[in-house]
Parts: structure tokens; C-alpha cells; sequence
């Protein structure tokens, strides 16, 4: 009984931590997007 709950939560950690890194993944990749875009509209403006 007590493998059986150890496991249940180890799985659900090691779900959150991926869902975390996944999210954090994609926050950063936009961030870099809103940045470059930026740069153009500068550069485009000069």
C-alpha cells in the first residue's frame, strides 16, 4: 500500500516538473520573439 502511494506521487511530481519546464520553455522562446520583433520595428523606423 504504502509503494503504491510513493509511486502515485512520484508521478505526479515528475508530471508538474514537465509541465513546469514545458511552460517555462515556451514563455522564454516568446519572450525571444517579442524582443527580435522589437529590434525590427527599430530598425525599421530608423
Amino acid at each position: 500500500m504504502k509503494a503504491r502511494i510513493f509511486w502515485r506521487r512520484a508521478s505526479l511530481i515528475s508530471l508538474a516538473g514537465a509541465l513546469l519546464a514545458l511552460t517555462g520553455c515556451n514563455t522564454v522562446a516568446g519572450f525571444g520573439e517579442d524582443i527580435t520583433n522589437s529590434a525590427r520595428t527599430v530598425q525599421h523606423a530608423l
